[in-house]
């Protein structure tokens, strides 16, 4: 066994998501039996195509699924020891965890401060205006930029929407498609200062992400979902290794991608079948 992969097998659960079924307006199953963990302090990537399963596992995990009328029906999601599945959004951000939503849902009419100490609502202490110093220092360019926030291109949008959650002081930051619509001299930006934000403050980080190449490269452990399912996980080694990963999410191969669940050599977990 390599160092990472028993790093990751002894580092502790911050969350802990198990056998979980969500389903929309009590009739349409997206997820059927996803199990995944996310060890502290770790960044941990959630692969798949569109349609997977993947912002669905988020949205349960954030307390975000009552406002498209989805439920977790079975199973149940653990956040530092404590259940967060029956919470609501707000009480999921107060337990320490922040989702950064895809498309970045900042206020476009209000300036880029007033959005990131928006980022600090549920914060009553004294030190906000020097974590907006820490995130200027992650973002400078932000400190430049004084207007209305739906004036910045799309890279400084979704920058201003990781500050927006780092004035939070979460213990873990869940980001849905940080690379979207974004050059790609911007993704590996992006995905520099997201590592870089994981380093220096060990905040736990959970990625989902359709662009593979960057998402396992900043990653210490990944899951791959299709179809509602968790098909394969693995090290960042162990992925980047692994020849299925190779053809089907690293641009390995021309042809139309396949689906895991078709691959005769590969053995699904006994859990999940």
């Amino acid at each position: 066994m390599s160092q990472a992969a028993a790093k990751i097998q002894t580092a502790t659960p911050l969350l802990s998501v198990n056998n979980i079924e969500v389903v929309y307006d009590e009739v349409i199953q997206v997820l059927r039996g996803v199990t995944l963990d996310v060890p502290e302090g770790e960044v941990v990537t959630l692969l798949g195509p569109n349609g997977a399963g993947k912002s669905t596992t988020l949205k349960a995990i954030s307390g975000l699924l009552k406002s498209e009328y989805g439920e977790v029906t079975k199973g149940d999601i653990t956040f530092m020891g404590e259940r967060i599945d029956k919470k609501n959004g707000e009480d999921v951000v107060r337990s320490g965890l922040i989702q950064v939503m895809e498309g970045r849902r900042i206020i476009e009419d209000m300036t880029s401060i007033e959005n990131l100490k928006l980022g600090a609502y549920t914060r009553n202490d004294a030190q906000i205006n020097q974590d907006l110093e820490m995130v200027f220092n992650y973002f400078p360019r932000l400190k430049e930029r004084t207007g209305l926030a739906g004036y910045l291109s799309g890279g400084e949008q979704q920058m201003l929407a990781i500050g927006r959650a780092l004035m939070a002081r979460p213990k873990m930051i869940c980001l849905d498609e940080p690379s979207m619509g974004l050059s790609p001299l911007l993704v590996k930006e992006v995905f520099g200062i997201i590592k870089k934000i994981n380093q220096d403050q060990g905040i736990t980080m959970l990625l989902v992400e359709q662009n593979a190449n960057y998402a396992i490269r900043a990653a210490d452990y990944g899951y791959i979902m299709e179809s509602g399912k968790i098909v394969l996980d693995g090290t960042q080694e162990q992925l980047l290794s692994n020849e299925d990963v190779k053809e089907f999410y690293l641009g390995g191969g021309n042809e139309e991608r396949k689906s895991f669940k078709n691959l005769k050599s590969y053995k699904r977990r006994k859990r999940w079948l």
